[in-house]
């Protein structure tokens, strides 16, 4: 099951999926905030997300898994 994690370090912005959505390879699941930029982590497989590991607000180190996919 691949995961989908953090690119760099930053704050959770917003996030764009729920569990059970279907999503393709590109899709954007999660918007990290750093250095007051926004940055769109896509996912690099398509599927089902299965887990949210974070939350809006909290801070994130690279790679720390934000999303899980089955």
């Amino acid at each position: 099951m691949p995961d989908v994690p953090a690119h760099i370090t930053g704050t959770v912005w917003k996030i764009e999926v729920s569990p059970g959505q279907e999503i393709d390879e590109g899709d954007t699941v999660v918007i990290l905030e750093s250095m007051k930029m926004e940055m769109p982590v896509e996912a690099e497989d398509p599927g089902t997300v299965k887990e949210i590991r974070v939350e809006e607000g909290q801070s994130v180190q690279e790679g720390d898994v934000l999303v899980v996919l089955e």
